[in-house]
Parts: C-alpha cells; structure tokens; sequence
C-alpha cells in the first residue's frame, strides 16, 4: 500500500527549509528570500500541475497532451534564457533556447513513446507528460550551462576571436575552443549522474516507482531508459543550441556580433 502524506506531514517538512533559511539570515548569506519563494513556488506549481494531471490522465486527450507539452517547453525556453550572464537580446534568444529544447526533448521524447516503451495510444498522459516533463528539465539544464558558457566565452576572448577572424579564419576555426568547452560545460552535470547512479544516488523516477510499489527490477530498467534519453536530448540540445548562437553571434560574412547580446 502506498502511504498517503498529509497537508501536516508536508508542513512538518516545510520547518527543515525553514531551519536553513534561519541559518542564512544568521550567517548573512542573503539567500532566505530566495529560499522561500522558491519554495512557495515549489508548492503551488506543483499541487497546481498535479490537479491538472489528474483530469489530463481521467480523459486522455491528445490535444490536452499537446498543450501541456507545448506550455512546457514555452517556460523552459524562457528559463535557458534568464539562466545566462550575458544573453540574446529580444524575442531571439527565447526562441533561440526553446528551438533547441523543441528539436531534443521533443523528438527523443516521440521517438520513446513511439519506437521504444510502444505505448498505446502513444501519447497516453501517465507515459508522456512525465518523459517529457525530465527530459526538458534535464535538457534546459544542459543547454543553459553551455550558452551561457559560450557567450561568456565570447565576450572575453572578442578581441584574440576578431584577431583570428582578421587573420582570415572562419567562424567556425575561430571559437572552436570556447564551443568545445561550453558542450562540456552543458554534457557535464548529466554525465556524472549516470556515473554515479546506483551507487552514490538513487535516481528520483527509480526512487518514486519503488516507493509506489513497483518492482525494484522493472523501476531500475525505467532509470536506465530515462538516463538514456536525458543523455542523448541534452547532447541533441546542445548541439542545437550552438548551431543557432553560432548562426545568430556572426553575420553571414563571418564577422562577430556581440552587440545582438545584453
């Protein structure tokens, strides 16, 4: 049986979060406002998507689906945005960030419903939403790390970047290094965790299924699945991403536009 918490249970585990925001306003850390709003948000974000999903999962509407998918990646792209130092400037770099979650997420999503777990219907909202909903938080992730990376990168290195342009390098040649190193920025995070799944940490899906009674075997080879494709939408992400930066940073004649970043 599943052991259902209270509104006093979660109250209960509010008073640990509270305990740390104490510490920070002793220590002077400045992080107690932070701290609450993130967790007020946490609270009614989440009691807010859970109601909807319990309507979403009774009627098992594809147009429900889509909405939902869609209205996520919208924030998520907002988010790889407000993530970076120095960002895009307008409409570009919120389209920038949500092109690349869509051309990941999106599609490893599909093709796992689709090709792989082979679900029917294969948008049923208990499969769906919560793949989608890990890859594009894992993945967001992912592409944040790496552009801000890249475009801190840029703005450091413009001049030895318009030196090389100078000397007759393409873009390309030009921020090979700095691209490099912002994939690695972005692939980091998710490769350590399949590095230390199973050993150092008990991953949060594997987790949930066995507290909700499923098999530890079956749960496990959903985690295997799941890091899988969290790998691979991140790798397809930042990939994306860097391809639109690189296409939006330089003009067509190869020349440095930093002035297109706040």
């Amino acid at each position: 049986m599943i052991i259902e918490l209270s509104i006093l249970d979660l109250a209960v585990a509010s008073f640990l979060v509270l305990a740390i925001g104490c510490i920070s306003w002793y220590m002077r850390l400045k992080l107690e406002k932070q701290l609450f709003i993130a967790s007020l948000r946490t609270t009614l974000q989440l009691l807010l998507i859970g109601y909807i999903l319990r309507f979403v999962f009774a009627y098992a509407n594809l147009g429900y689906v889509f909405i939902i998918a869609m209205f996520m990646l919208l924030v998520a792209g907002r988010e790889v945005t407000a993530r970076q130092h120095r960002r895009v400037r307008g409409w570009s770099g919120w389209l920038l960030g949500t092109g690349a979650l869509f051309v990941s997420s999106l599609t490893v999503t599909l093709f796992a419903l689709i090709v792989i777990i082979g679900n029917k219907p294969w948008y049923a909202p208990q499969y769906a939403i919560p793949l989608l909903g890990m890859l594009i938080g894992n993945t967001m992730n992912g592409v944040a790390l790496s552009m801000d990376r890249l475009t801190e990168g840029l703005w450091q290195q413009r001049q030895v970047i318009e030196q090389r342009l100078l000397l007759g390098q393409k873009s390309d040649e030009a921020v090979r290094e700095i691209r490099q190193a912002a994939m690695r920025s972005g692939m980091i995070p998710i490769i350590n965790s399949m590095a230390a799944a199973g050993i150092v940490s008990l991953p949060g899906m594997m987790t949930g299924q066995i507290l909700s009674g499923t098999e530890p075997v079956v749960a496990v080879k959903y985690q295997i699945l799941i890091m899988f494709l969290i790998a691979s939408g991140t790798g397809f992400g930042i990939v994306a991403a860097m391809w639109m930066a690189g296409k939006k940073l330089f003009d067509e004649r190869h020349r440095l536009r930093l002035d297109t970043l706040r």
